[in-house]
């Protein structure tokens, strides 16, 4: 979608939006100087790199609105960011347009024990939630690798996951309610504290709609009871073909997981030599994280099961552990892998396709192959037990061409996973990165359909234009991002 009205170039104008933003949000909420801007030129994704013109930091619903209505009036493209730790381009500036950034929108406004519910605003951070009520026994379920630093708004963007998405869901299933400011600066509630309301869901809709719909001020989130026991079994195979089989077997067993993470031996290493948790076997072609959870008797017949399927398939030795230090220390390196990744490369690509559980081996066979053809080094670490795949491919950016080349291996990593029967994402969004290739999986109607919502909610095009849809200038000059466009009209900063 294009924004529908052209949005001011003269130095005037730009001076006079300025003062007007500093007067509904303070001067110390606006940044307009070239060097402070730069924070704010990309997120998570870096390869992708755009000044915006201004960054406002609104502290309420009302400031929000009422940047929002400023930028509707003077027909400004914008753009909501909560962290910036996003890995698909969704936070990406526009040129000539405004970024507002929620993260000083940090509360955790209401914590509702009897309903297990809390309300927060946005800038909250993912692991906060869990910390203000793991004292009372809950927890927050979905647990993005970067939960130490990603924000409830971005989940909610992006329909974010994580480790435990396999059996308690992604971002979607634990959001009641929202608080939303639209795209002309109306503030609306959709939801609310019970599990289902009657009407559209708008929630839904609006829950992975990567700010193209408005933004989220105030989120109402399912909280849930720790579990009676825990347990997580390492497991470590020759072959990461043999972990994949394991996988399909746990999963065809009708046991469901809590969480189910793989590493190959590319990762392990990468994860021993950055983090030393002294856990993983450097001479492994894979490892399997199996966390179970429940009631006590339940997680102690799982073990042996999961045991005896990972022994059936070539599993060479298994390590459990049931205190919270021991998995923690199982788990730290996975959580880890994504950071460990630059000490193995200058710079790395991420997708993050889906594919079935029972493609896993073929699709991983494939994407060693590719890796191969390429010349490009692959390292795979992924939600094993839903399929979601994390090939990380390795290249350095200074080479001339390689960025287009290491883009063209992840195009073909992704036609792998929708040609399989998968997904083009299952966490990370579509955004900037993967908006061209959205035709591989829906046909002109699907896309048509879905564009009849974006317009509805955002008839102007302002609320983050050319994410998650193909448009001509993205798709023709996607590779050609990581080169700052100039900003016209905005040189007076």
């Amino acid at each position: 979608m294009t924004v529908k009205n052209s949005p001011p170039e003269t130095k005037n104008q730009w001076q006079s939006i300025v003062r007007e933003f500093e007067q509904v949000l303070g001067k110390g909420c606006v940044v307009r100087r070239k060097e402070e801007l730069l924070t704010y030129e990309c997120d998570g994704l870096a390869a992708y790199r755009q000044r915006p013109a201004l960054v406002v930091l609104p502290r309420t619903t009302k400031e929000v609105a009422e940047a929002v209505k400023l930028c509707d009036r003077y027909n400004l493209p914008w753009v909501a960011r909560g962290s910036g730790t996003g890995l698909s381009g969704g936070a990406l500036p526009i040129e000539n347009g405004v970024v507002i950034v929620t993260a000083k929108m940090k509360r955790i406004l209401e914590i509702d024990w009897e309903n297990r519910s809390a309300i927060v605003q946005p800038g909250v951070i993912n692991n906060w939630v869990t910390q203000a009520v793991s004292g009372a026994g809950f927890y927050y379920a979905p647990d993005p690798s970067s939960q130490i630093i990603c924000s409830i708004g971005g989940n909610v963007a992006e329909n974010s996951g994580g480790v435990h998405c396999l059996k308690y869901g992604v971002t979607t299933n634990h959001v009641l309610g929202l608080k939303i400011v639209t795209p002309n600066g109306s503030i609306v509630d959709v939801g609310g504290q019970v599990p289902e309301m009657p009407g559209y869901d708008l929630t839904g809709v609006f829950v992975g709609s990567e700010g193209t719909l408005g933004i989220a001020t105030e989120i109402t989130l399912k909280i849930l009871k720790t579990p009676e026991s825990i347990c997580v079994l390492l497991a470590d195979f020759a072959t990461i073909e043999a972990a994949g089989t394991a996988v399909t077997d746990i999963i065809g067993a009708g046991i469901i997981p809590a969480g189910m993470e793989m590493m190959d031996n590319l990762s392990i290493n990468a994860v021993e030599d950055v983090v030393a948790t002294n856990c993983y076997p450097r001479d492994a072609g894979a490892i399997l994280l199996v966390e179970l959870d429940g009631l006590e008797v339940e997680v102690q017949g799982n073990i042996q099961r999961v045991a005896k399927l990972c022994t059936q398939n070539g599993a060479r030795e298994i390590t459990t552990a049931t205190d919270a230090e021991t998995r923690l220390k199982l788990w730290k390196g996975r959580k880890a892998a994504f950071a460990a990744a630059g000490k193995m490369s200058p710079n790395y690509f991420v997708q993050d396709g889906v594919i079935p559980r029972t493609k896993l081996a073929a699709v991983l066979r494939e994407i060693e192959a590719l890796s191969e053809r390429s010349g490009y080094q692959i390292a795979n670490v992924f939600h094993a037990g839903d399929g979601n795949l994390h090939p990380l491919i390795l290249y350095n950016g200074g080479e001339p061409g390689a960025f287009a080349a290491v883009e063209k291996v992840g195009e073909e990593i992704l036609r792998l996973c929708v040609d399989a029967g998968g997904s083009l994402s299952g966490e990370h969004g579509i955004g900037a990165d993967k908006n061209c290739y959205m035709p591989q999986m829906f046909n002109e109607i699907d896309i048509e359909s879905m564009q009849y919502v974006r317009e509805a909610f955002n008839p102007k095009g302002l609320a983050n234009p050319g994410k998650l849809f193909p448009t001509p200038r993205a798709c023709g000059e996607r590779a050609n991002m990581q080169q700052i466009a100039p900003i016209k009209g905005a040189e007076l900063f």
